[in-house]
């Protein structure tokens, strides 16, 4: 989900042509996105990375593609019995592009979908508070973070909850973004979850509400040592991490705790400056794209010099495994938990012009020292996993927290 300025995509007021299936389609804008969890309303942050394109024959001059096309809509036309939403068999025309590429990450997005990854962008949006990722083998959704005093928390959710059901409609398997949208809504409206807990099958129904998306937490802990929790990166975490890390300084920090864990990505321009305040000079990361050479993204000499140490999990992945590869690779912090997702590749957003989106794999991504930890990830220096039991809860003491202790003592040797 390089970077995105808001303005990059914008949801245009313009109607939609519905003759021209393929009006507009081929020539795009590129913004460069890095995600892999998403939370409700947290999404995308966009910048435009210039880019236009022809389509080739793969549509437009392919006759028998057409053909069959006018032939499908006359047949549509002249013989379904019910009555047809044009809107929506477009839209499904897209889709089914898209899904033809085999490719889990790839997706098409229309009018209101895209205006949801803006909307989330900003930090705030109207949803439950709750963070999913989605297993891109068996499609299943799961719960990785409910954020407290929020609808989700209210209810009950908890992380390892798997989504089955919204209102009734079976998501397993839809793109994750799109399940997003129908989770979020206008303020004050309900929305049905069916979720799956152990063997117990659970309705739960949340008035949705206006959610300021807290994606910095921090705290001074004993010994001068600081902790700063990133859920994700987004268009402000990078101001929000130079904020805490300020305030942190000026209470006299001598070592440094960075929480990643069930961080599913974000933006890679705020990880890249976050980067920046941590790492000597050098690269960050490499970005390869089809036919053209690796190009880095560099840090500057400037950078905090203490003791730190780094948390990840299975679900930390992308622009987390982007921060924590680079600070793994320059030997400058430890990294302890478990093995992390393992996504190093990079998604682009094409703006499709009328307000709709194109969402492809364009690029894979290596660490500092040129590892491909695509179906990998990073493997922790110091491997310790949480107990089975507290995985499920939302927050987590001190004394339960193993993994922290952990970071905590390898920052004392």
């Amino acid at each position: 989900m390089e970077e995105f300025d808001i303005q990059e995509i914008e949801t245009k007021e313009k109607k939609k042509t519905k003759s021209g299936f393929w009006k507009g389609f081929f020539s795009a804008t590129f913004l460069f996105v890095v995600v892999a969890a998403v939370t409700l309303g947290i999404g995308l942050y966009i910048k435009i990375v210039s880019f236009s394109g022809n389509a080739g024959n793969l549509v437009t001059q392919n006759q028998k593609v057409q053909s069959k096309l006018e032939m499908l809509e006359m047949y549509i036309r002249g013989y379904y019995l019910d009555e047809i939403d044009d809107e929506q068999v477009e839209d499904y025309l897209y889709y089914g592009l898209v899904a033809g590429l085999g490719d889990p990450y790839a997706a098409y997005y229309n009018e209101e979908e895209t205006q949801s990854m803006l909307d989330s962008s900003s930090g705030n949006y109207c949803g439950i508070g709750a963070v999913f990722s989605q297993n891109l083998v068996t499609g299943v959704i799961t719960v990785t973070r409910v954020y407290e005093g929020c609808p989700s928390y209210e209810a009950g959710l908890l992380p390892e909850d798997i989504l089955y059901q919204v209102e009734g409609e079976d998501v397993t398997g839809q793109d994750l973004t799109n399940v997003v949208t129908k989770i979020k809504g206008e303020e004050g409206t309900e929305v049905t979850l069916t979720m799956i807990r152990g063997e117990e099958t659970l309705d739960f129904t949340m008035k949705r509400q206006m959610i300021e998306v807290p994606t910095i937490e921090h705290e001074m802990l004993e010994n001068q040592v600081g902790y700063i929790m990133i859920t994700e990166f987004d268009g402000v975490t990078d101001e929000q991490f130079q904020t805490a890390l300020t305030e942190l300084q000026n209470q006299g920090m001598k070592k440094l705790v960075i929480d990643l864990r069930n961080n599913g990505g974000g933006s890679v321009e705020s990880v890249c400056n976050i980067a920046d305040e941590l790492l000597p000079e050098g690269a960050i990361v490499y970005t390869e794209y089809k036919g053209k050479e690796r190009e880095a993204r560099n840090s500057e000499a400037d950078c905090i010099n203490i003791p730190m140490s780094v948390i990840i999990n299975g679900a930390s992945a992308s622009a987390s495994e982007i921060l924590s590869g680079a600070l793994q690779d320059y030997g400058v912090a430890t990294i302890v938990g478990t093995q992390s997702y393992g996504k190093g590749i990079v998604q682009s957003i094409l703006d499709l012009q009328d307000g709709t989106a194109l969402k492809l794999t364009t690029a894979k991504y290596y660490t500092p020292n040129g590892n491909d930890i695509h179906g990998v990830g990073i493997t922790p220096d110091v491997e310790i996993d949480l107990p089975e039991e507290l995985k499920t809860e939302v927050t987590l003491s001190f004394e339960e927290d193993v993994q922290l202790q952990k970071a905590i003592e390898v920052l004392q040797q």
